[in-house]
C-alpha cells in the first residue's frame, strides 16, 4: 500500500524588540482526500513596520490561504489554486488601503496601508510548492548551509536605505513568484522572516536544527533566540517542516483505493447486486459493461460500471474507471453525466452514474444522415456548455467523439465517458500520469498523438471534428489525421472545405471549423465561446473569409466590384496592346 505524507512541524514567533508583532504564520496539515488532492500548506507573513494596519495584513493574508486554498476545485492544479487566492487576497488589501484614506500621507504613499509580505509553502504529493512576494524566505537545508529557494523583492538604495518591491497590497495587482521542486524523505524545510535570516547564519540554523531534530518547535525558539541575541530589532518568525515520508507510488485513489476492494464481477441480467436490481446490459466493450439497474433504496435508474475481464487485471485501467465516477461527482452541469449519491458502502469496484435514456450521437448521426445547419450549431453549443465545465475544472476529456456523447428525447445533450479524461490538479506534479492517447484517433488532435500533454485546444479540435461530421458525414482531414503522430506529418493534413464534401453551406462556417481543427493548436480557438460565436456570426478576421463574407453580405455590390476590377483590366490590356 502506498504510504501517505509524512510531516514533523516546528513553529515560534515572538515581538522581539518591537512593541507588537507583526508578522503572523500558520500551517494546516489535513488528512484523507484533503492531503492527497491539496496537500499540506505552511505560510507566514510580514507586515511593514511604517504601518498601523499591517499586522492585520499579515494575519488576513496568511488565514485566507489556509482556509480558502482548500475550498477551490479539488480539480485544480496547486498552482492555479493558490495563485487565485493570493491573487484575491491582494485584491482585498489594496482596496481596503484606498478605503482608508487616512491610512495614507499626502502623497499617495502605501506604506502605512494593509501591505505585506507572504511566503508560502505546499507540499503535496512528492512536490513541494513554493509561492513568494516580498523579503521573507523559504530554504531547504543541506548538509551544513542553506539552499534559499526565492528571492527577496527588496530594491536597495544605498547602505541605508531600501523599500519592498513587491508586497501583497501594495497595487492592485501583484506577480507571485512560483515554482516547483521535488522532495524526499528526509528534506527539511525552513521559512523565516528578514528579521531572523539577516541576524543568524545560516550554518547556525543548520545547527540548531540538527540539534534538535526531536523537537523542532524547540530548534524554532532557539533560531529565534539567536536573531535576538544577535541585535535584531525586528519581529522574529521560523517555521521548520521536516518531511518525514513521502508516497512510494501515484497519487492514491481519490475515491476509494483500488486495491481495498476487488474487481466487480461480470453481470447477468435479471440479478441484484449491491443493493441494486440490474435489469439488462446497455453496453458491452473490451474496457467494460454497462448494466442498466434500479438503487432498491431510492428507486432510481442508474447505469452500473463494471471492469471487463481484461481490464480486472489493469490497476492503471480500474483507476481510470474508478475516477470516473469521482469526476461526475464535481462538475455539476446539465450537458455532462452526473452521479446520484453514494449512501452505502460496496463491496466490489465498479461505478454508479444517473441513467439517461436515449441516444449516442453516432446512431442520432446514423439516423439522420443530414443535420440541418441550425439543428447543427444546438447540438454543437450544448456539447460546449459541458466541455466548459471540464476545463474551467482544469480538466480535459481527451475522448470527445459521438459514442461519447447522448441524446435524450428532448434533444438535450451529455457528455459521458470520463475515463481518459486528464485532470490537471493530478497531472501537475504526478510523474506516474499518463498521456499517452486513449481516445479514438479519429477526432485525437495531432498534438496529443504527437506525445505532447492534452489541453482544452485539444477538445476544441475533437468538438470541432464533429462538427464537421455532422454537416457532411465526414472528417474534415479523411483518415490521414489518424496517421499524424509527429509535427511533421500534420503539417501536411489537408483540410477539405465544406463546400467540396455539401454544396450550400456558409463560407464563414467553413473558415470556422477550419480554425477549430487547425493542426497547430496555437491556430486554434483559444476559448469555445470564440468558436460558438464564429459558427453563427461570420468574422472577416478568418483566412479567406473577407470575399466571401462581402458575398454573402451583398451579392450585388460583390459582382459589381469584381466588374470594375474586370473593366479595369480589360482597359489596361487594351492600353498596353495598342501601345
Amino acid at each position: 500500500m502506498s504510504s501517505p505524507l509524512i510531516l514533523s512541524l516546528g513553529q515560534a514567533s515572538e515581538r522581539g524588540r518591537k512593541e507588537t508583532n507583526q508578522d503572523f504564520h500558520g500551517a494546516r496539515v489535513p488528512e484523507g482526500a484533503a492531503l492527497v488532492l491539496r496537500g499540506s500548506a505552511i505560510a507566514l507573513a510580514d507586515g511593514i513596520g511604517s504601518s498601523p494596519v499591517s499586522h492585520v495584513a499579515s494575519e488576513t493574508a496568511v488565514r485566507s490561504f489556509l482556509s480558502d486554498y482548500y475550498e477551490t476545485p479539488e480539480t485544480w492544479s496547486v498552482k492555479t489554486a493558490a495563485s487565485r487566492v493570493i491573487a484575491a487576497t491582494n485584491s482585498w488589501l489594496f482596496a481596503e488601503t484606498r478605503r482608508n484614506r487616512h491610512l495614507q500621507d499626502p502623497e499617495g504613499s502605501r506604506d502605512r496601508g494593509y501591505v505585506t509580505t507572504f511566503s508560502a509553502l505546499v507540499l503535496r504529493s512528492r512536490t513541494a510548492h513554493i509561492f513568494h512576494v516580498g523579503d521573507a524566505r523559504i530554504a531547504r537545508v543541506g548538509q551544513r548551509s542553506l539552499e534559499v529557494l526565492t528571492e527577496d523583492h527588496r530594491v536597495v538604495l544605498s547602505a541605508d536605505e531600501s523599500y519592498l518591491g513587491r508586497a501583497l497590497g501594495a497595487a492592485a495587482h501583484v506577480e507571485i513568484d512560483h515554482h516547483a521542486v521535488a522532495i524526499e524523505g528526509g528534506d527539511v524545510f525552513v521559512l523565516t522572516t528578514d528579521g531572523v535570516h539577516e541576524h543568524v547564519r545560516p550554518e547556525a540554523i543548520v545547527a540548531a536544527i540538527a540539534t534538535h531534530a526531536g523537537d523542532l518547535d524547540r530548534a524554532a525558539r532557539e533560531i529565534v533566540r539567536q536573531a535576538y541575541d544577535n541585535g535584531s530589532g525586528d519581529n522574529l518568525t521560523v517555521q521548520i517542516v521536516r518531511v518525514e515520508a513521502v508516497p512510494d507510488g501515484a497519487l492514491d485513489e481519490l475515491s476509494g483505493r483500488i486495491d481495498a476492494l476487488p474487481p466487480a464481477p461480470l453481470l447477468t441480467p435479471p440479478t441484484t447486486f449491491d443493493g441494486y436490481r440490474v435489469l439488462r446490459t446497455l453496453h458491452a466493450s473490451h474496457r467494460s459493461h454497462v448494466y442498466l439497474a434500479i438503487d432498491a433504496e431510492s428507486g432510481r435508474n442508474v447505469a452500473l460500471k463494471v471492469p471487463s475481464t481484461e481490464l480486472q487485471t489493469d490497476p492503471a485501467g480500474l483507476q481510470r474507471l474508478m475516477m470516473e465516477e469521482w469526476i461526475a461527482r464535481r462538475i455539476d452541469n446539465p450537458h455532462v453525466l452526473s452521479a446520484p449519491p453514494q449512501t452505502r458502502r460496496r463491496s466490489h469496484l465498479y461505478t454508479v452514474m444517473d441513467y439517461v435514456e436515449g441516444r449516442t450521437l453516432a446512431q442520432w448521426l446514423s439516423d439522420t444522415p443530414e443535420l440541418d445547419l441550425e439543428e447543427v450549431r444546438r447540438l454543437v453549443e450544448q456539447i460546449a456548455v459541458g466541455l466548459r465545465a471540464f476545463h474551467r475544472r482544469e480538466m480535459v476529456h481527451r475522448d470527445l467523439r459521438p459514442h461519447n456523447i447522448l441524446v435524450d428525447a428532448a434533444g438535450t445533450v451529455r457528455i459521458i465517458d470520463f475515463g481518459s479524461t486528464r485532470i490537471g490538479g493530478l497531472a501537475e506534479d504526478d510523474a506516474t500520469v499518463d498521456d499517452t492517447v486513449l481516445g479514438t484517433v479519429q477526432y485525437t488532435a495531432p498534438e496529443c498523438l504527437a506525445g505532447r500533454p492534452a489541453t482544452p485546444q485539444s477538445d476544441i479540435f475533437a468538438l470541432g471534428v464533429i462538427a464537421y461530421q455532422m454537416l457532411t458525414g465526414r472528417l474534415p482531414y479523411g483518415t490521414r489525421a489518424a496517421q499524424a503522430f509527429s509535427e511533421a506529418r500534420a503539417r501536411r493534413l489537408h483540410y477539405v472545405s465544406l463546400a467540396a464534401a455539401r454544396a450550400g453551406l456558409p463560407a464563414y462556417v467553413d473558415a470556422a471549423l477550419r480554425k477549430a481543427v487547425h493542426p497547430n493548436p496555437a491556430q486554434r480557438y483559444e476559448v469555445l465561446s470564440a468558436f460558438l460565436h464564429d459558427l453563427r456570426h461570420p468574422n472577416p478576421s478568418l483566412p479567406g473569409l473577407r470575399r466571401a463574407a462581402l458575398l454573402e453580405r451583398d451579392p450585388v455590390l460583390f459582382w459589381q466590384l469584381v466588374s470594375l476590377v474586370l473593366a479595369v483590366a480589360v482597359v489596361c490590356l487594351s492600353v498596353r496592346l495598342a501601345a
